[in-house]
């Protein structure tokens, strides 16, 4: 085992930190063994099949492309749960765990119905389904690709969500048959102009359609959904967005010009400005 640590420690050396490298074995390894990290420690002489060598060299391979671990493993941990995910969907993020922790907190007990939209690899939808128990949860995404991987997830964790293929920019199309209590949404909102400020792993492999909106237009998800939430939430019903650090007052702004009230600009782990929660 030492000396394919090594070989990984070699290889990634210029692009990835030695805790980076050896978080990326460990997990290669522990995906093409299927043993856990500590078994692997407490056993320094553990030898591999000429099988999985070349697994865990193919993995390195694409490791060396600056691939997503995520992508080629297949799965990626979000809120305690493990999720499938491909290059179809974006992977999960530790904020977008924030927003869901805030969404469970203030509804944990209750009943009701929460709509994710933009739902990608359905981690907000499944994650709130399994934690808000007396809640119906629907979804929608644009990607048929997307809902497959969604649909995926719900499955595997035994959660029922009712997914439809739908674009938010065309609200008509949109015909869910309840109102909400919840509306929360992860969107697009990277600007086409900080694509030079993204790392490659992240430009090479996510999907652009689930990241980017134009640069003179950068509020246009938001713009729909804070809309559609006007027809669609109940009397008292909650907004969440997950936001684009740059544009909180920006988004604060439009709530409040559309009537939202009680409206609260969260930080994340990291002081920046991610969340936001709005009353109907």
């Amino acid at each position: 085992m030492q000396q394919l640590k090594q070989k990984f420690l070699d290889n990634l050396s210029e692009s990835y930190d030695e805790k980076e490298i050896l978080s990326l074995f460990f997990q290669s390894v522990q995906k093409v063994t299927g043993c856990s990290k500590s078994v692997l420690l407490a056993d320094p002489a553990f030898s591999f099949s000429d099988e999985q060598e070349k697994r865990l060299d193919a993995i390195l391979i694409r490791l060396q492309a600056m691939e997503p671990i995520q992508y080629i493993l297949g799965e990626c941990e979000f809120y305690g749960l493990s999720f499938c995910v491909n290059p179809s969907v974006l992977i999960p993020r530790p904020e977008t765990e924030e927003l869901v922790e805030w969404i469970v907190s203030e509804h944990s007990g209750k009943s009701g119905s929460l709509l994710d939209i933009g739902t990608g690899s359905g981690c907000i939808a499944v994650a709130a389904g399994k934690f808000l128990k007396s809640f119906s949860i629907s979804a929608m995404d644009l990607s048929g690709a997307a809902l497959a991987v969604a649909k995926e997830n719900a499955e595997k964790h035994h959660c029922h969500v009712q997914f439809m293929q739908a674009d938010i920019l065309k609200p008509d199309d949109v015909d869910f048959d309840e109102d909400f209590d919840v509306i929360v949404s992860n969107p697009p909102y990277v600007c086409k102009g900080e694509k030079g400020r993204m790392s490659q792993n992240v430009l090479g492999y996510e999907p652009h359609l689930a990241l980017f909106v134009p640069d003179d237009d950068p509020l246009l998800f938001y713009k729909a959904i804070a809309l559609f939430g006007k027809r669609r939430l109940k009397a008292e019903g909650k907004l969440y967005w997950e936001i684009n650090e740059g544009l909180g007052k920006e988004c604060v702004a439009l709530l409040a010009s559309l009537g939202y009230r009680d409206i609260v600009l969260r930080k994340d782990i990291f002081d920046r400005d991610r969340m936001i929660r709005a009353t109907l």
